[in-house]
């Protein structure tokens, strides 16, 4: 395995400062600038606006709506089982208390006040997209929080494990709050999430993957797994991950690292691990990643593997940079390493849907973020955990509630929970690039993403396509994901796989197999498009982990194999796997 060295920095990184406004600043534009950034810092780089906007379009319109009001109060009033029934999938009413008087009329009045407000905002007409889906989602959150689950004297659950404790529940879990909003208040990381960094360190028992860094440059390292056969696939596979945050969430724990998996099924799989951008490399744009990070990366994997053209797989954002890039490479014109194939992992390339992450994605808030970043010179992590946070309120909040306040249970501790703590910076100009571009342009969908100077084309790609999606992605919503078949004219074998955005794509193949499934469709070249309600409709799960169906798919794409190449020495300057660039804070 040969090592080499190359650390330098990015074109655009030497040339263009961090903050690049053309011309002499108008010393006013300053003024707003630390103003929205100061607003920015103290809603978590939120903006406070645009929920304001929202509320107000809601009840301009529903004011001018006696029909919806009509519906609402009807609704308040009826004493119909169907409104008041529990949907199959609501964890808070699972107790079998709630189906006896009284509990059972708490809970069918709770349901009438959250139909009451489904209606409320969904039978208004003229209200905008965002601003119904925004008013849709905070009118959910305040719900959530008067459900009587929440209320100690009312839950089952919760007066169950108080008589057995004599109320210690309560007074650990009251502990436990207050040392919640002290770490809050000081900016620090909650306990639950400083005890998983504990028990699980990069190294130690997660990550653990032999390898080598055989390349390193100034925005990423190159590791090189270990073969763990004595043959290998001729064609390598490279992960790309998302910048967001650290590459090692698909090296976990052994039990549930993709890359291991990999590797054992005789896979020769390189890994991509970001450096931790500071304040000094803000100037880093999209092209940097794609054309100084990705296609480089890509590279030097087939070099090192005799020219052989890669299997690349990218996960999240990894996944949308790469088909970018592999819509560049169909131009024949492109130098670099060839792709013999293209997996997509939760990856959007149609942000038209971008689901309830959108929702903190609209001009107000990117102005807000954008004034924010200016000043640090890069996006903070931690501002962005937050974000996801609230995306998943009622499987994070309300279980913690109840679990940790009102039943005084330790938190779960895991591994994905001490990589999800593990965050990560992102370059100012990148991020606003992203943000503009992607989500709030949707570019690469309409053929308005450049590169440069010349639009990409996702029809162009021709190599096959894994795509990859979850049923319960909040971030990438799997209808979303799947509208890459409307974009691309190549094979797609399309895996929709149980679980969410992590949970779905991380998991032990072997101890979770029961609990896992996916469906999956292989859309040849030519065939006619098959919508995704309709294609759900026809399409039975399979039981177990997607991996299998993607190992077999690679297999079939990488017919020839070749003898393990014994591993080199590496120089003293670069570490093993997982490097060094994955410790950067």
């Amino acid at each position: 395995m040969e090592i080499h060295d190359a650390s330098r920095s990015p074109a655009s990184a030497r040339q263009e400062p961090v903050c690049p406004p053309p011309g002499a600043p108008d010393p006013w534009h300053l003024v707003d600038t630390r103003t929205y950034a100061a607003v920015a810092r103290a809603c978590s780089g939120l903006s406070p606006l645009a929920p304001a906007l929202a509320l107000q379009d809601w009840i301009w319109h529903l004011g001018n709506s006696p029909g919806a009001q009509w519906a609402v109060l009807r609704t308040l009033l009826s004493w119909d089982d169907t409104v008041s029934q529990t949907p199959p999938d609501d964890p808070r009413f699972r107790h079998p208390a709630w189906n006896a008087w009284p509990l059972r009329e708490a809970r069918a009045h709770f349901l009438r006040w959250q139909a009451a407000s489904q209606l409320a905002i969904g039978q208004v007409e003229g209200l905008s997209p965002h601003h119904r889906n925004m008013m849709a989602f905070l009118g959910r959150q305040w719900l959530d929080l008067l459900s009587p689950s929440t209320c100690p004297w009312i839950d089952p659950e919760v007066r169950q494990a108080t008589l057995e404790n004599g109320g210690w529940n309560l007074v650990e879990g009251g502990l436990r709050l207050r040392q919640d909003l002290l770490d809050l208040l000081a900016g620090h990381a909650p306990a639950a999430s400083r005890a998983a960094c504990a028990a699980y360190a990069v190294g130690r028992n997660i990550a653990v993957t032999p390898g080598k860094v055989v390349e390193r440059t100034a925005l990423f390292e190159l590791i090189q797994y270990a073969p763990a056969t004595a043959s290998v696939h001729r064609e390598p596979v490279l992960i790309v991950p998302s910048w967001i945050l650290k590459y090692y969430v698909l090296d976990l724990s052994v039990q549930n690292s993709l890359v291991r998996y990999l590797v054992r099924q005789g896979h020769t799989v390189f890994a991509m691990s970001w450096r931790n951008p500071g304040a000094d490399m803000g100037g880093l744009s999209l092209d940097d990643y794609l054309h100084s990070g990705l296609l480089h990366a890509l590279s030097q994997a087939s070099r090192r593997c005799g020219g052989a053209p890669v299997h690349a797989a990218g996960y999240c954002l990894g996944g949308t940079l790469l088909a970018i890039a592999a819509a560049c490479l169909a131009r024949r014109r492109h130098k670099g390493a060839p792709l013999a194939s293209a997996t997509l992992i939760a990856a959007q390339t149609d942000f038209s849907q971008p689901g309830e992450l959108g929702l903190f994605i609209d001009h107000s808030s990117v102005a807000y973020l954008k004034a924010l970043m200016r000043q640090q010179g890069y996006l903070d992590g931690r501002q962005l955990a937050g974000v996801f946070q609230l995306l998943s309120a009622r499987d994070l909040g309300w279980s913690r509630m109840t679990r940790g306040y009102l039943l005084g249970r330790p938190p779960r501790i895991s591994d994905l929970m001490s990589w999800n703590a593990d965050v990560t910076r992102v370059p100012y100009r990148m991020h606003g690039e992203t943000l503009e571009r992607l989500y709030l342009d949707n570019q690469l969908a309409t053929g308005r993403y450049c590169v440069n100077g010349r639009p990409v084309a996702l029809n162009d790609i021709r190599v096959p396509v894994f795509l990859v999606a979850t049923e319960r992605d909040h971030i990438s919503p799997w209808r979303s994901v799947h509208a890459f078949h409307l974009l691309a004219d190549t094979d797609v074998t399309f895996a929709l796989a149980s679980g969410g955005h992590n949970t779905g794509i991380v998991a032990d193949p072997v101890a979770d197999a029961a609990r896992h499934y996916y469906r999956l469709h292989h859309h040849a070249h030519g065939e006619p498009y098959v919508g995704p309600d309709e294609w759900l409709a026809t399409h039975a799960p399979q039981a177990g982990m997607w991996w299998r169906a993607w190992h077999a798919w690679l297999a079939r794409l990488s017919p020839g194999r070749r003898l393990a190449r014994a591993r080199r020495t590496p120089p003293a300057q670069l570490p093993d796997a997982p490097g060094a660039y994955v410790f950067e804070k």
